[in-house]
């Protein structure tokens, strides 16, 4: 007796069966590629797509930054902006503007 997944979730069977492929390669090669990536609004696994000749999504769904922060991450931010440890969206609002200080001083 086969089931059939509910249409919400068919989409996501593709996604399910593709592979991630590593590179291990030189680092000028990489820096490289990443380069050319931002240079093209791409993410790196997109410009290495476009390399190949194979379709690339044209428009990322969500361009943002990421970092993973650990609980040890939490508790040294909350110290450095006086906040309690479980304030996460506060220590959130912090980190942002703490890069866009970054980049304006850059300008």
């Amino acid at each position: 007796m086969s089931r059939k997944l509910p249409e919400k979730w068919q989409s996501s069977i593709k996604a399910a069966k593709a592979t991630q492929v590593a590179f291990d390669m030189d680092e000028k090669i990489q820096l490289e590629i990443r380069k050319e990536a931002v240079e093209a609004g791409l993410s790196p696994s997109d410009k290495i797509r476009d390399i190949l000749g194979l379709p690339v999504n044209k428009r990322p769904k969500r361009p943002r930054l990421t970092v993973s922060l650990s609980t040890d991450d939490y508790i040294a931010l909350a110290e450095k902006y006086q906040l309690d440890p479980e304030q996460q969206l506060e220590i959130k609002k912090k980190l942002m503007d703490d890069l866009v200080h970054h980049v304006s001083m850059k300008d």
